[in-house]
């Protein structure tokens, strides 16, 4: 479905210092650097995959989505989208994708979701029919009732982000560009997202691509991970499997009925955390059986349940490594 080839996308950014004698100068003669805001990056996507797209802030995430949804030009590298060269911005391209960013809006701020609705069905020639049903299953599933006849500048920030996802999808569109659709929502809203996001692409079969910098999202819509860094690819695999290549160790959690000293859990694994009713032991994979058999048996537990790292340490040390090894490479 999604096709990226060596992909290049450099922009000529002039600096000065600041000053009105620095600004008077840049008149004359401008100095400009080259900003490389992805490098040399090569995946494909298959038909119906929801694929985590991550980076940390700067490393070329937004800029890749607007290329492949034909909003950026490409300065070099072959990039194609269900057999579409996205700068054409083909008609019958655009009426398969759509792009949704959450920090930007469609929705007309002083009319009423429902105009912006009716506005996309016509702007993407959707029959009055095929608009209707799937107008009614967004609405159900999305619990718009009350919304769509308000003002939009009335809405809440959720409840906005529902009705824009909403007006994305009025055209069923076969692939996902959705550059952090959660930010700045509270986490039951972020729960229903995450929830009719996964719905309408196992409805749908649906291909998804997704940023954000909230790894619950990752971790409950993407079995697979693309990350890349400063616009060159870091990882491209299962989440699982990059949770068990950088943080191999495993989490043993446990619910205690009272207070124990810490030497006593320190004789199971490394303490990550430790209070009055609760202790986290980091031990190595190979070691979970032991740990709980000794924990249970030597301590008064309540509850216990073995953890994978968070998923926000496991990208941490993936930027650190990459860090390094670019420091590496210039040194």
């Amino acid at each position: 479905m999604i096709s990226v080839r060596d992909l290049r996308k450099h922009y000529q950014v002039h600096k000065r210092p600041p000053g009105l004698l620095a600004a008077l100068r840049s008149v004359f003669h401008r100095t400009y650097t080259t900003v490389r805001a992805v490098d040399g990056i090569s995946f494909d996507i298959r038909p119906g995959e929801r694929v985590g797209f991550l980076g940390p802030n700067g490393a070329g995430k937004t800029t890749t989505l607007k290329v492949l949804s034909g909003l950026l030009h490409p300065s070099g590298g072959e990039v194609r989208v269900d057999g579409h060269v996205p700068r054409h911005r083909e008609d019958a391209f655009l009426k398969k994708i759509m792009l949704v960013m959450g920090q930007k809006q469609q929705l007309l701020w002083d009319l009423p979701p429902s105009e912006t609705f009716a506005l996309n069905r016509a702007i993407y020639d959707v029959p009055r029919a095929q608009y209707k049903q799937t107008l009614d299953e967004l609405v159900t599933l999305l619990e718009l009732e009350e919304l769509i006849s308000k003002p939009t500048r009335q809405l809440s920030l959720g409840e906005r982000m529902k009705c824009e996802l909403a007006a994305a999808l009025i055209h069923r569109p076969k692939v996902l560009f959705l550059d952090e659709p959660t930010i700045g929502l509270d986490v039951s809203m972020q729960v229903t997202m995450r929830d009719f996001i996964k719905s309408y692409n196992e409805r749908h079969g649906a291909t998804l691509i997704l940023t954000s910098h909230y790894m619950d999202d990752v971790a409950a819509l993407c079995p697979r991970v693309i990350v890349i860094d400063k616009g060159q690819l870091s990882y491209d695999g299962s989440l699982e499997a990059l949770v068990q290549r950088v943080r191999p160790e495993k989490r043993v959690v446990l619910r205690l009925e009272r207070s124990v000293e810490e030497g006593r859990l320190a004789a199971l694994g490394k303490v990550v955390l430790h209070d009055s009713g609760t202790a986290v032991l980091q031990v190595p994979q190979e070691s979970v059986n032991g740990t709980v058999t000794r924990a249970l048996s030597s301590l008064p537990v309540m509850d216990l349940t073995v953890e994978n790292a968070p998923l926000e340490e496991v990208m941490s040390e993936l930027f650190a490594e990459s860090k390094a090894r670019r420091q590496a490479r210039g040194a």
